[in-house]
């Protein structure tokens, strides 16, 4: 395949050993009248259009050509925090915020993430199955090919595996690649509300050791929020986790200051995840420990909550990505580069800084960025081309979907803004 005559190639290049932090978030490398080679599903050649014609002028005839002029090409987009697999819709809950209900409030009177699990629980496999692929597909449309996809509405043995399973067959049957987190630790279920210790055992005595068994999950994951599990059982769970393989990620700091960014740090996890009210010793120590900050200001804009401090955290060293956090109840968006333009207009993030967000940190943020992240030959082909003129364009129009043409693994699979 031949992308040929970009008006941009943004590559991202050079940030795939480590993720990128303070100054090297704003490196991007743009390539003007770029084009791109790719062969079995892999980058070959990245160059100025008149450098790869010439180079393969050979092989052009017979290649598939991809025409972007006008255009910006990108990595695929990557979404390192989602929960995809679920069932059902949060509606009502909305107009009930609308009203002065708290989050908080209404998942403590058994709403919220309690009622989800419920819809969740009722769902069957296939039921589940179908639901999570239009959502993406959707993904997809916004040029999105990867994604994180976390369990955590199950909060039985039985449902968190279905759950995983679900996510797991849908990595195999669909284009967009699925890296999975087992979040058993999502909520304490409302029957054991008084007794949060038995299902703190049970996740880490009957859940953990399952999921681990089966090899359904990379990633383990925690809700460290007061009211929900605290940090010394949130650092029970994380270590458990580790003893089976499975590498610590933590919601922390969300609702209001509770330790989870020091926790994540102290725990050695990939990610830390939400980081509204994180304080500024825990943002220090994610920065010295390396712990990627994945922000979700989707969650912040819905809930009409105080947004993370982003410029504060890369300035402080932090390396950030950016998420949609796509859920049903604090952030049911699967538009990415939406997120990408509350970045720049909420977090005081620059343009440069939301595409490597959304890219190779993300992809660190997952594990993932030997593969997938930026442009670079030898990696995988995930592409996502753009309807703009320039990269700017993309965090100066907000609201709107740019997604012309998205690439993965070297086929193509969106075109003219349509599945194919």
């Amino acid at each position: 395949m031949y992308i040929s005559n970009a008006n941009q190639v943004i590559t991202m290049a050079g940030h795939s050993d480590k993720p990128a932090t303070k100054e090297r978030m704003s490196e991007i490398t743009v390539i003007e009248n770029g084009s791109i080679w790719i062969e079995d599903g892999k980058i070959v050649d990245i160059g100025t259009d008149a450098e790869i014609r010439e180079k393969y002028k050979v092989q052009l005839n017979a290649a598939t050509q991809v025409d972007a002029t006008g255009k910006i090409v990108t990595p695929g987009l990557v979404d390192p925090h989602t929960h995809l697999v679920h069932a059902g819709t949060r509606e009502n809950e909305y107009a009930m915020r609308l009203q002065g209900k708290t989050y908080m409030e209404i998942m403590e009177a058994g709403g919220g993430i309690h009622a989800t699990t419920r819809a969740t629980q009722e769902a069957s496999h296939e039921a589940l199955y179908e639901e999570s692929k239009k959502r993406l597909d959707k993904f997809l449309l916004h040029g999105v090919t990867t994604v994180e996809a976390k369990s955590g509405y199950g909060l039985t043995l039985e449902h968190e595996l279905k759950q995983l399973e679900v996510a797991e067959q849908l990595q195999k049957n669909h284009a967009v690649d699925i890296v999975s987190t087992f979040m058993g630790a999502h909520a304490v279920p409302m029957d054991e509300k008084e007794n949060p210790e038995n299902f703190v055992t049970r996740v880490i005595e009957e859940m953990i050791p399952e999921v681990a068994k089966r090899n359904l999950a990379t990633f383990n994951d925690v809700f460290c929020e007061r009211g929900v599990f605290t940090p010394e059982q949130s650092k029970r769970i994380l270590e458990a986790g580790k003893e089976h393989g499975l590498i610590p990620k933590i919601h922390a700091d969300e609702i209001e200051p509770y330790a989870g960014a020091e926790l994540a740090a102290e725990v050695g996890a990939i990610s830390a995840d939400h980081l509204l009210k994180a304080s500024d010793a825990g943002i220090k120590a994610m920065a010295e420990k390396g712990v990627v900050g994945v922000l979700l200001p989707g969650t912040a804009f819905f809930l009409m909550a105080e947004f993370a401090r982003g410029r504060k955290m890369i300035d402080a060293g932090v390396a950030v990505a950016l998420s949609t956090d796509q859920n049903p109840g604090s952030s049911p968006t699967i538009s990415l580069p939406f997120i990408m333009n509350l970045g720049c207009l909420k977090m005081e993030m620059t343009p440069e800084e939301v595409l490597t967000a959304t890219t190779i940190n993300a992809a660190h943020a997952i594990g993932c960025a030997d593969k997938i992240g930026s442009l670079e030959a030898g990696k995988k082909a995930d592409i996502t081309i753009f309807d703009v003129p320039n990269y700017l364009t993309l965090s100066y129009q907000y609201g709107m979907n740019h997604v012309d043409t998205v690439i993965k693994s070297g086929k193509q699979l969106v075109a003219g803004g349509q599945l194919q």
